[in-house]
């Protein structure tokens, strides 16, 4: 059974920076991406970045596009999101994400592609 649970949230100023963990367990090959996504209050959930397993392909959305990093550690097994310079529009809850991939398929971007998801952690950056 596939889990994941994320940590790292919190409260933090315009300009600061938070780093998110997503811890993974149950995954039993390296076929699979691993995604981050968000979504603010009154907004439909948005693609953040994705990583194929292996971590030699990742993919942002333009709007974070040189300010966050996803990246993995392989003990523990943990899917990080580095948020640098953070802005008040990045308050959200965020989710980790996986879904089963081919190394050679294009990065999956959409939350359809997705079907595990962890139960969010809640980032607040303040003005």
């Amino acid at each position: 059974q596939v889990q994941l649970v994320e940590s790292g949230g919190g409260l933090v100023q315009a300009g600061g920076s938070l780093r998110l963990a997503c811890a993974v367990s149950g995954l039993t090959s390296s076929q699979y991406d691993m995604a981050w996504f968000r979504q603010a209050p009154g907004k439909e959930r948005e693609f953040v970045a994705a990583s194929k397993w292996t971590g030699r392909r990742t993919s942002y959305a333009d709007s974070v596009e040189g300010r966050f990093t996803i990246s993995r550690d392989s003990a523990p097994n943990t899917i990080n999101l580095q948020m640098n310079s953070l802005k008040p529009e990045d308050t959200a809850v965020y989710y980790c994400a996986a879904t089963r991939s081919s190394p050679w398929a294009v990065i999956a971007r959409s939350q359809d592609a997705y079907n595990y998801w962890g139960q969010g952690t809640q980032v607040t950056v303040s003005s």
